[in-house]
């Protein structure tokens, strides 16, 4: 593929830039690769020929330099790819394949580099990268750990034009579990199956854009089934907690793709094996993920298979949105979000039983077991629509025993849920007067008079529940139009 020069001065900035990419000040690095990038907006041609050009010829060139050169063009191909004609297009889709397998190890700075390419250029030109890809992907034999990779981030990228060649690539995915022995390779392709569930129900959720509406994920039920044994029933049993914690995340997607029957059959064990993992894991964000899934799953099918597992499931819980939540750790502010989301989809079946816990764990003298229970209710107010309905007596009544409770943690989370009750309904009901009282009665509160400094970092001071008390109030009277209505 010949350079395509314009005839000008930038022609030689362009390889000088190339050439100086892999400078040992950082600083320079970055401002020379976005000046490779300005000039790629610009021209697009140039640039990435230069750049494909330079690595075809030095072949011995730094590992560390061929590195920046393939970020640079997967950032000139994400922000051109329209400009880019096809003969340009399948030269770089070529050289970054060769980059991704040039080595037999993994070395994830160069492949992670080269994979990107490729993903950024399937989103326009996914069979040429297909057409790459599964000449690296052959029956019998195990592939890259990148091919595996960049597969599956291609069939998340571009749902649309890869749910057509995720049939065929499972058919040949499977026998190769049995192969894979490496904790390594498992984790990959546990990763790319869990990708390859979501592209699919991408896919059937966005069908009337599909450019095939007659694809069902039905389809693909008994090769998700047979990858579902392996990890399920083989792979779980690794003492490697990043690979479990993949592992459940994949069964979690794959429990959506299961057929009434498979579901139904294997989702006592699935849930008792999830739940037991909490055991095992102190970051247990992905557990809770994928356990949120196989609920998702479960409570889709419409046919009771919570039921006989529930009160296990909201006992396991509740501890864990009854934890602080630290928010400069983002796993613990998402482990929270996605018990909320639980808490939620239960809901959605079982608000009777799930309103009826929370109640009672409300009344308990705890004044943990108090805010996390306050929280699912603001959660649900928010999050549960119709399913909460007929269940605002009933919540209104309940938060009642909490009214006068003397903890300005209690209060704070309180007031938080006083705010999702009024903008949704609640507070017009028997009851609702007794809510806007009781945040109105905290604007109120005199300062703090103790001069020791609370080393409780959850600590909630007079001053911090009053101001947000009355920022509460603001909020409601300029948003609201039926607060005078309120019970």
């Amino acid at each position: 593929m010949p350079v395509f020069l314009t005839g000008g001065q930038v022609d030689s900035l362009v390889m000088a830039l190339i050439d100086a990419a892999h400078d040992k000040d950082g600083q320079v690095q970055e401002i020379i690769c976005a000046s490779l990038l300005e000039i790629g907006k610009r021209q697009p041609k140039l640039v990435l020929s230069s750049c494909q050009d330079y690595l075809v010829k030095h072949t011995k060139l730094l590992q560390s330099h061929r590195v920046v050169i393939l970020k640079c063009v997967e950032k000139v191909v994400t922000e051109t790819l329209d400009e880019i004609d096809k003969p340009l297009a399948v030269a770089i889709i070529q050289q970054a394949s060769k980059e991704l397998t040039l080595s037999k190890d993994v070395v994830p700075a160069w492949q992670t580099a080269a994979s990107g390419i490729l993903v950024a250029m399937g989103s326009k030109h996914c069979h040429e990268v297909m057409e790459e890809l599964l000449q690296k992907f052959q029956p019998g034999m195990l592939p890259h750990f990148f091919v595996v990779q960049t597969l599956a981030n291609l069939a998340v990228a571009n749902p649309f034009d890869m749910v057509p060649f995720v049939r065929v690539i499972l058919g040949t995915m499977l026998p190769m579990l049995g192969m894979a022995k490496q904790d390594n390779m498992k984790w990959v392709f546990s990763s790319a199956l869990c990708k390859f569930c979501e592209s699919i129900l991408d896919y059937v959720a966005n069908i009337e854009k599909a450019p095939d509406k007659a694809v069902r994920k039905e389809a693909f039920s008994g090769e998700m089934f047979a990858a579902f044994d392996v990890l399920f029933n083989v792979w779980l049993n690794t003492k490697e907690p990043k690979l479990r914690v993949t592992i459940v995340e994949a069964v979690g997607q794959m429990a959506h793709i299961l057929t009434v029957d498979k579901l139904t059959e294997q989702f006592p064990k699935l849930l008792q094996v999830t739940l037991g993992l909490y055991r095992k894991h102190h970051d247990p964000v992905h557990i809770t993920q994928g356990l949120c899934n196989i609920l998702e799953a479960a409570v889709s099918q419409g046919n009771g298979l919570i039921e006989p597992h529930l009160e296990n499931l909201l006992t396991v819980l509740f501890p864990q949105v009854c934890q602080p939540v630290d928010y400069s750790n983002p796993s613990t502010v998402k482990n929270h979000n996605e018990v909320l989301r639980c808490f939620n989809v239960l809901a959605t079946a079982h608000s009777d039983r799930v309103v009826s816990f929370l109640l009672q764990k409300l009344e308990m003298n705890n004044e943990r077991a108090k805010i996390g229970s306050l929280c699912v209710f603001r959660h649900l107010v928010n999050a549960a629509g119709p399913h909460m309905d007929d269940k605002k007596a009933l919540v209104l009544a309940g938060l009642k025993s909490v009214l006068n409770d003397q903890s300005n943690k209690v209060k704070k989370v309180l007031a938080q849920t006083v705010v999702a009750l009024a903008h949704h309904g609640y507070l017009e009901r028997e009851g609702g007067q007794l809510m806007l009282e009781f945040v109105v009665k905290q604007c109120t509160l005199e300062s703090d008079t103790s001069a020791k400094r609370p080393t409780d970092p959850e600590h909630v001071s007079n001053e911090a529940l009053r101001s947000m008390c009355d920022n509460a109030l603001q909020l409601l009277s300029s948003t609201l139009d039926n607060m005078d209505t309120a019970s």
